[in-house]
C-alpha cells in the first residue's frame, strides 16, 4: 500500500467510495476481460456469433446496419471519450491545467510517448503487411490506467492524476486523429461536412445562455456522429470534441440563492409545474461539465467500458497461439512498444523539456512520479484494440490481443513497482521524488492579514487554515469542537474564521456574523464565535444581547452596532473575499491556500495539515532562517 501521501486533496477513503469511483469501474473492467478470455475459449462459436448479430436502426427510408461489436465500439464507445473530454475540460478550467504553463510539459510528453512507441513497433515489424498496425501500439487506454492509478496510489497527491490526465488526453485526441487519417474507409466529404457544421452548431450553442439546452445538444450530437458515421471516419472522435468544449465553472452564489427562491416558492405552493422548475433551477447552477460526468460516468464504468472489452477481449489461448506470439513480430513489437517505448518517451522529454527551457517549463511532478506515470501510460487496451480490429484479421489481430493484454499487465505491474519504492524512501525524499519542486497553485484569492482577519494560533506557523462558514450552518457547528481540538493540539497551525452568511437559506446568519464582529470590537470575537455556533437554533436579537452580556460586553454599545450595522462592511469583505475564491457554501476550508476537497472530520482534517506541512517544509528547507519566515509569510498570505 502507498503511503499517506495527498498535500492537494486528501480524502477518507470508505468502501463506498473505493466502489464507487475509478476502483470500482476498473475490477469491472477486469471481471470483463477474464469473463471474454473464458467465453472466447469454451464456447468460441457462440462468442464470435453474438458479436456478429446484426442491429438496425431507421428512420423512414433510412437505415443504419450494423453488427452488436460495432455498435459497441464505435456507438457507445463515444460516451467514455465524452467523459475524457469533459475530465480534461474540468481540468483545464478548475483543476491544476487552469495555469496553462503547466500543460506544456505532459502535453508533449504524451505527443513523444506515441511517437517512440510507434517507432519500437515499426523497427520490430519493418516489412509486410504488419507494418499497416503501427497504429496499435500507440494509444493508453486512460480509463483502465486512471483505475489501476487509483488502486496502487488511492492516497497519491492529485497532482500526479492530473498530469496522467494530461497525457492521456492528448494521447487518445492524437489516436482518434490517426483513426480518422489513416484507418478509415470510403471517406466522403459530404457526411464530414455536415458533422463539422454539427460541431460549429454545438460550440456556438454553448455560448447562449439558455434553460432548456439538453434537446438541442443532444440532436446535434447525434448528427455530428452520424456524420462521421456515414463520411467514413470512426464516430468516437465525436464524443472526445464534444467534451473538450464543454466548460466548467463551479456554481455562483447568486445562482444558488435564486434556485434556493424556486424550491421556497414551491414548498409554498406545490404544484407540478413549481416542482419542475425548482428541479431545473437547482440543475442549472452546476456547468453542463459536471451535470454530464454525473448523468454517464456510472453507465460507462459499469456498462460500456466493461461492455466492451467483453466485446473485444476474446484471445483463444490455445498452446499454438501462446507459443507463436512470443516470439511473433506484431505481439512483441506492441509489447515493446508499451513496455519500455512509453515510459522511456515521458522520462526523456520531461527530462529534456525541463534542460532545453533552463528549468523554466519545470515538472508538475517528481521523477519518481514522472517514471511511475510513463509506465501506467503503457496500459493500452480501449484504443488499441478499436485500431487492432481495422488493422487486422485472423491470426495477426490475435497475435496484436495477445501483446496488448501482456502489456496491460507488465506496464500495470511496473508502474506499481515506482510507486511502492517511492513510498519507501525518507520523508523529505518522498515528497522530491513525487512532487519534485514545483509549487502548488493556489486556490484561495486575497491575503490572510493579522490587523483585519480572526487568526488564532501562532502567527508564523508553516500552516494557515482558512475557514469560510455561517453561524447558522450546522455543518460549521459540527467542524467547530474539531478546528478547536486541532488548535490545542497542534502549534503548527493557525486559523482563520471568514464569514459567508448564507441568507437565502439561514436568514438569521448575517445578523449573527454582525454580532460576532460587534463583539470583536470589544475584544471578544471568539468567545461569541463559540457561543454562536453552539446556540445556533437561537440567534434573534434578544438571544444576541442576552450572550453579549453573558460575556461581560457593554451591551448598549453592542445593541448600537447593530442597529446601525455598524460592521456590516466587514462581513461584506468575506463575502467578496469568498465570491472571488469560487466559494458558494459552508464549511469551506483552505490549507495555505490550497482548497480541501475530504471531508471535515478531525482525522481527515489532521491528515490535511501533516501533509500541508511536508510540503511547506520541504520548500523551504534550502532556504537560510531569514528567508524562510519571508518566503513563509508570502506563501500564507498570498
Amino acid at each position: 500500500m502507498i503511503a499517506h501521501y495527498d498535500s492537494e486533496a486528501p480524502r477518507t477513503q470508505t468502501r463506498a467510495r473505493l466502489w464507487a469511483g475509478e476502483t470500482g469501474g476498473a475490477v469491472a473492467l477486469v471481471g470483463a476481460l477474464l469473463a471474454a478470455l473464458i467465453w472466447s475459449n469454451a464456447f468460441p462459436a457462440t462468442y464470435e456469433a453474438a458479436w456478429r448479430t446484426q442491429l438496425s436502426l431507421g428512420l423512414g427510408d433510412g437505415r443504419l446496419g450494423l453488427d452488436l461489436r460495432t455498435w459497441i465500439d464505435s456507438g457507445l464507445m463515444s460516451f467514455f471519450f465524452l467523459l475524457v473530454g469533459l475530465e480534461a475540460r474540468r481540468e483545464l478550467d478548475l483543476g491544476e491545467l487552469r495555469e496553462r504553463r503547466r500543460l506544456l510539459l505532459p502535453a508533449g510528453a504524451g505527443v513523444v510517448a506515441m511517437a517512440v512507441p510507434v517507432g519500437i513497433y515499426l523497427a520490430v515489424n519493418h516489412s509486410g503487411p504488419a507494418t499497416h498496425g503501427w497504429g496499435v501500439a500507440m494509444s493508453t487506454d486512460s480509463a483502465l490506467a486512471l483505475g489501476v492509478f487509483s488502486i496502487m496510489g488511492r492516497s497519491l497527491p492529485v497532482r500526479i492524476r492530473a498530469f496522467l490526465l494530461t497525457l492521456f488526453v492528448v494521447d487518445d485526441l492524437v489516436a482518434l486523429l490517426v483513426i480518422a487519417a489513416f484507418y478509415s474507409h470510403d471517406v466522403r466529404p459530404v457526411p464530414l461536412a455536415v458533422a463539422a457544421a454539427s460541431f460549429a452548431a454545438l460550440v456556438a450553442l454553448g455560448r447562449v445562455r439558455m434553460r432548456r439546452r439538453c434537446a438541442p445538444v443532444a440532436v446535434l450530437g447525434v448528427v455530428m456522429w452520424a456524420g462521421l458515421m456515414a463520411g467514413g471516419v470512426d464516430p468516437v472522435v465525436a464524443g472526445l470534441a464534444i467534451g473538450l468544449v464543454t466548460s466548467a465553472y463551479r456554481p455562483v452564489r447568486g445562482d444558488l440563492e435564486r434556485a434556493t427562491g424556486l424550491v421556497r416558492l414551491f414548498r409554498e405552493q406545490p404544484s407540478a409545474r413549481r416542482a419542475h422548475s425548482a428541479v431545473a433551477g437547482l440543475a442549472s447552477t452546476l456547468s453542463e461539465n459536471a451535470r454530464l460526468q454525473h448523468r454517464f460516468r456510472p453507465w460507462t464504468t459499469y456498462a460500456i467500458i466493461p461492455l466492451f472489452a467483453l466485446a473485444n477481449a476474446g484471445i483463444p489461448l490455445d498452446s499454438g497461439l501462446l507459443g507463436g506470439a512470443v516470439t511473433a513480430p506484431v505481439t512483441l513489437g506492441v509489447f515493446l512498444a508499451y513496455v519500455a517505448g512509453k515510459p522511456l518517451a515521458v522520462i526523456a522529454t520531461s527530462w529534456a523539456v525541463g534542460r532545453l527551457s533552463g528549468g523554466r517549463l519545470r515538472p508538475p511532478v517528481g521523477w519518481a512520479a514522472i517514471a511511475g506515470s510513463g509506465a501506467l501510460a503503457g496500459i493500452g487496451f480501449t484504443v488499441s484494440l478499436l485500431i487492432a480490429n481495422l488493422a487486422f484479421t485472423g491470426h495477426p489481430l490475435q497475435e496484436a490481443k495477445v501483446g496488448i493484454v501482456a502489456a496491460v499487465v507488465a506496464s500495470s505491474a511496473l508502474g506499481w513497482a515506482v510507486f511502492r519504492l517511492a513510498a519507501l524512501l525518507p520523508r523529505a525524499a518522498r515528497h522530491h521524488a513525487l512532487l519534485g519542486t514545483a509549487p502548488p497553485l493556489t486556490d484561495l484569492t486575497g491575503r490572510v492579514d493579522p490587523a483585519l482577519d480572526h487568526v488564532r494560533g501562532p502567527q508564523n506557523a508553516p500552516v494557515t487554515v482558512v475557514e469560510y462558514g455561517d453561524y447558522e450552518c450546522p455543518f460549521c457547528s459540527e467542524a467547530d469542537p474539531v478546528t478547536r481540538d486541532l488548535l490545542l493540539s497542534r502549534p503548527d497551525v493557525r486559523y482563520v474564521w471568514r464569514h459567508l452568511p448564507l441568507s437565502d437559506i439561514h436568514p438569521h446568519a448575517r445578523l449573527a456574523a454582525e454580532a460576532a464582529e460587534a463583539a470583536g470590537a470589544q475584544g471578544a470575537f471568539w468567545p461569541m464565535h463559540s457561543l454562536l455556533l453552539a446556540r445556533q437554533d437561537r440567534l434573534e436579537m434578544s438571544d444576541l444581547l442576552a450572550y453579549a452580556a453573558e460575556l461581560g460586553l457593554d451591551v448598549g454599545t453592542f445593541r448600537r452596532d447593530l442597529d446601525r450595522r455598524a460592521h456590516a462592511g466587514r462581513v461584506e469583505r468575506d463575502i467578496a473575499s469568498a465570491d472571488r475564491s469560487g466559494v458558494s457554501g459552508t464549511p469551506t476550508f483552505f490549507f495555505n491556500g490550497r482548497r480541501h476537497q475530504g471531508t471535515h472530520d478531525l482525522a481527515a482534517l489532521t491528515r490535511a495539515i501533516d501533509a500541508t506541512r511536508e510540503v511547506a517544509e520541504h520548500a523551504l528547507a534550502p532556504l537560510s532562517p531569514q528567508s524562510r519566515h519571508l518566503t513563509t509569510e508570502h506563501a500564507l498570505t498570498g
